[in-house]
């Protein structure tokens, strides 16, 4: 029992600092923030701090937010410098694919690092049923069309940050037998999901948590 607490802990601390790599930490190695073309036109000295800065919206920068994130966005900036929108983004990408993966599996251990505690009560509640029916998830991600954020806010030291992604998925669902119950591996199904991570940015925990989770329709 004792190694298997322990083996149990190794892997939620392994998930949980693979999120640390990806969510939201600048490398030194990634694109810094790109000013807005008013901003971009003005003299070097005296162009907009960083903190003030927010980066553009083209396809070419590999990351994307709605208008009405804009002041959000600037706000955790400026209250957490080492913050980066697009590699939050891509992080958040990441974050996705490891989520569901964990859930389709009925990882309970492998999602508590990772989500809130109401997602948590959600994902575990699922998992139960299905394991009540005797059915098991084959399920895989097939591609993100598309990833944007859609809102961001800074409530205090509480940053949220609402992810809006469109993916393709395929969906079996098997029985103990492995009969198909429903679903084809052979056919993608287009999703739309909405997430919403938080993180308290005075905190030494460097984790954005998934703290809701919505249908986009």
């Amino acid at each position: 029992m004792t190694v298997e607490i322990v083996l149990l802990a190794m892997v939620a601390l392994f998930v949980g600092l693979r999120l640390y790599s990806v969510l939201g930490r600048r490398t030194g190695h990634e694109q810094q923030p790109i000013l807005r073309p008013a901003e971009t036109a003005r003299a070097p000295e005296t162009a907009a701090p960083v903190a003030e800065a927010v980066p553009e919206r083209p396809e070419a920068t590999g990351f994307a937010y709605e208008d009405g994130a804009a002041s959000g966005i600037r706000a955790i900036i400026s209250a957490d410098h080492e913050f980066d929108v697009a590699r939050f983004l891509e992080g958040a990408q990441a974050a996705y694919k490891m989520i569901l993966e964990a859930f389709w599996k009925g990882e309970r251990e492998a999602l508590r690092p990772l989500v809130g505690d109401q997602v948590m009560e959600s994902f575990e509640a699922a998992i139960a049923e299905r394991d009540a029916a005797g059915h098991r998830l084959d399920n895989r991600l097939v591609m993100i069309e598309r990833a944007v954020i859609e809102d961001a806010r800074l409530d205090g030291s509480t940053a949220s940050i609402q992810v809006r992604f469109d993916a393709d998925i395929a969906a079996v669902t098997r029985d103990a037998e492995e009969n198909v119950v429903a679903g084809t591996m052979s056919d993608a199904i287009p999703t739309h999901d909405v997430w919403t991570f938080r993180r308290n940015l005075a905190s030494r925990d460097p984790n954005w948590l998934l703290v809701e989770t919505d249908d986009a329709g």
